[in-house]
């Protein structure tokens, strides 16, 4: 069984991502095994991808970039990330969250 690409976690939403840096623009591309492959404009150099896929994510979703955290893979095209929403975040706000990021990737949920 695959892992989904976006999940609810406790406070918020957890985001397994396949990122291409140095794109001709920001935007996502679909799944990439059973991650969304997203393409950042930004160049992977001190850094900088990372910033720009935090800001990308965050303005998807309508949250400040300071609520999106880098959780694994730092230094790797593959990344975890989430969304934090806080120890009190209604189940439909994580889940409000989760639709947002499957539909900004062109996925249907449940076909995740």
């Amino acid at each position: 069984m695959a892992t989904q690409p976006v999940r609810p976690v406790p406070g918020g939403v957890e985001v397994r991502l396949h990122v291409q840096p140095q794109a001709s623009k920001s935007e996502f591309a679909g799944l990439h095994g059973d991650r969304l492959k997203v393409r950042i404009q930004a160049k992977a150099v001190e850094g900088g991808a990372n910033e720009a896929l935090r800001k990308f994510l965050a303005k998807t979703v309508g949250v400040s970039k300071s609520q999106v955290e880098l959780v694994r893979g730092p230094t790797s095209r593959d990344k975890d990330l989430r969304i934090v929403l806080g120890e009190n975040a209604p189940t439909e706000q994580i889940e409000e969250i989760r639709q947002r990021l499957l539909k900004a990737s062109g996925i249907q949920p449940g076909k995740e």
